[in-house]
């Protein structure tokens, strides 16, 4: 019995398949204008949370992710916030490890 031989490829489209290699390298992250960054009080007694829990979420998979420590993830996060224009606080790294 005889092998069937390897199919070949032949690129036709060099301008195209160039332009999808390089969109796989290509990183997009939204954060939504209307997200509640900030949180809202609690009404009980002690000091209240300044980040929603959504917000911690966000930089907590942001970390585990990029496998960041916690120091960096607060830089990217802000770095990030910063290209997208949003004038949000960034939770420092003693609060991403309580929360």
């Amino acid at each position: 019995m005889s092998k069937l031989p390897r199919a070949r490829y032949r690129t036709t489209n060099w301008k195209a398949y160039n332009a999808a290699l390089a969109q796989r390298g290509s990183l997009q992250i939204w954060f939504d204008p209307g997200m509640q960054w900030l949180s809202a009080p609690t009404g009980k007694r002690g000091r209240q949370p300044v980040f929603s829990d959504a917000a911690i979420q966000t930089c907590l998979t942001l970390k585990a992710l990029f496998k960041l420590p916690l120091r960096q993830t607060t830089g990217m996060v802000a770095s990030l916030l910063e290209m997208a224009g949003l004038d949000w606080p960034v939770p420092d790294f003693s609060t991403l490890s309580r929360r």
